[in-house]
């Protein structure tokens, strides 16, 4: 999953915001009683107006859309099927931005979320739409993207894959630590605000990630180990992070501090291990500066294992406190059995991954390839991938720090050509510099994960006219509950 920020509401009508006059409810097709008709287009619509909006379909952040007289409208806890009455927040040349005031046609996919601090959280966007709702509108989000960016009408989707229960399917917790009235308080911002809402009792979170964090709190008040306030510049805890292993059970707790003293470390370490008899391992980091990075550079081991031990599919890992490893395992594994039916490997191929990370990808696809080279920017991820091999006793996969874009072209020029490119970019897509060399070293076959189904479409536009054509799409809901859709699409190089 992706940076969990917060936002203002959603889920159910919001009144707040915009001019205090009572607003003029109006249609698409009709103006405002507050303006002459021969005036009444888009363009005239002003903050603090009334509209009624038939909405069509969820947006790529979890909001109802609409039109008004043409022009695009975004109303945040509205569903598709819904005629609703909003207020106009924001006027752009584009679109509009509009607060849910009342539902005068209510969808048979809502629901009451079951979350209680699902309007001020904002971890999750989807909570008051029922979970086969959400896999609709994640498909359709899919469809919309590659219809609107590259002109494919009758996109070769595949049903999209979901979980039989989605919920408590995160294995890792990274909270922020604060004041609160009724004392301290573990959990996110509200977007645009510091409001910081705990959220110690996620329903999306594994329940043994709950615990800890309760148990960790308990612990941080009855040591007196204050938090860090950011306005004060005083305290030492900023955030907690547990991850639990699926495998064997074991937590792997550590505490950010905004400095390099821990005081009462020791005492701290002890009450844990007798509150919580699962933690296997107990790590502090030290994160100095106003970074919005949730680690710092330097950790410390203070009690237990040095590493959390990890399975996916037949693949071992050893994580480190900062080690990145996929939030929903359970998922990860039928998207990584996806990747490896397009890669359709014979033994014979050499697979080159282009955004490798910490090679789960590539290690995955290991066992069916001659040979996989991966290629990751970051240094501390490299290293990672080379563990997880050594731990995994994969022998033929071997991991290269620096650039795709720099390294895949001096690899062809060198005469060593990939049979089967994978890549898996940040939410801003491959990058031109990356689909031309993808293109120039010409690989059968191409596959394409992405978190992002607009920038995924974008770039399968540039594959499409380079000589690519596009067999199947596949959305897998990584992230339940969320605005989140992960896609993976097969690209075959056309015979010349």
């Amino acid at each position: 999953m992706r940076n969990e920020t917060g936002r203002r509401s959603a889920g159910k009508p919001n009144r707040e915001g915009g001019p205090s006059r009572k607003p003029e409810w109006s249609k698409g097709g009709r103006p405002s009683a507050q303006r002459p008709a021969h005036s009444a287009t888009a363009e005239d619509v002003r903050a603090g107006d009334g509209i009624v909006v038939t909405v069509k379909r969820i947006g790529i952040n979890g909001e109802g859309v609409g039109y008004y007289k043409r022009k695009a409208v975004f109303i945040e806890g509205a569903l598709p099927g819904e005629v609703v009455k909003a207020k106009v927040a924001k006027v752009e040349p584009g679109y509009l931005q509009a607060d849910l005031v009342e539902i005068e046609k209510k969808s048979p996919d809502r629901q009451v979320p079951p979350c209680a601090v699902y309007d001020s959280c904002g971890g999750c966007q989807l909570q008051h739409m029922t979970y086969e709702a959400q896999l609709r509108a994640k498909e359709e989000l899919v469809r919309e993207s590659f219809q609107r960016y590259a002109g494919i009408d009758r996109l070769p989707l595949r049903p999209i894959l979901g979980m039989d229960d989605p919920w408590a399917y995160r294995n890792k917790a990274q909270l922020q630590a604060g004041r609160g009235e009724s004392g301290l308080v573990a959990g996110l911002y509200s977007l645009g605000t510091r409001q910081l809402v705990d959220i110690s009792g996620c329903a999306v979170h594994d329940p043994r990630l709950n615990e800890a964090v309760e148990k960790t709190k308990r612990i941080l008040e009855e040591l007196d180990i204050p938090v860090y306030e950011e306005k004060k510049r005083q305290g030492i805890v900023k955030t907690i992070a547990v991850r639990v292993s699926r495998r064997t059970g074991k937590l792997q707790l550590t505490l950010v501090t905004a400095g390099d003293r821990f005081p009462d470390s020791r005492r701290f370490v002890q009450a844990a291990r007798r509150e919580l008899p699962q933690v296997g391992s107990i790590s502090h980091n030290i994160h100095k500066g106003g970074s919005p990075l949730v680690f710092g550079e330097k950790t410390i081991h203070l009690w237990g294992e040095d590493k959390l031990e990890e399975t996916l599919g037949e693949l071992r890992f050893s994580l480190s406190p900062r080690a990145f490893f996929q939030l929903n395992p359970q998922q990860t594994v039928k998207l990584y059995g996806a990747v490896q039916e397009a890669a359709a490997l014979s033994g014979s191929e050499l697979v080159v991954d282009a955004y490798c990370g910490t090679g789960t990808i590539g290690l995955w696809l290991a066992a069916g390839a001659r040979e996989v080279r991966g290629i990751e920017l970051l240094p501390e991820a490299v290293l990672d991938a080379r563990d997880n091999a050594r731990t995994s006793g994969i022998d033929n996969a071997r991991f290269y720090e620096g650039r795709a874009e720099e390294l895949l072209p001096e690899w062809v020029r060198q005469g060593v050509r990939p049979d089967v490119v994978v890549v898996d970019p940040p939410r801003t897509g491959c990058g031109r510099e990356l689909l031309d060399a993808v293109l120039a070293a010409r690989p059968t076959r191409l596959v394409y994960v992405s978190c992002n189904p607009a920038t995924l479409a974008k770039d399968a536009k540039v594959l499409l006219a380079g000589g690519y054509r596009l067999e199947w799409a596949q959305p897998v809901d990584m992230f339940p509950q969320t605005s989140h859709v992960e896609c993976l699409i097969l690209m075959v190089r056309n015979e010349m």
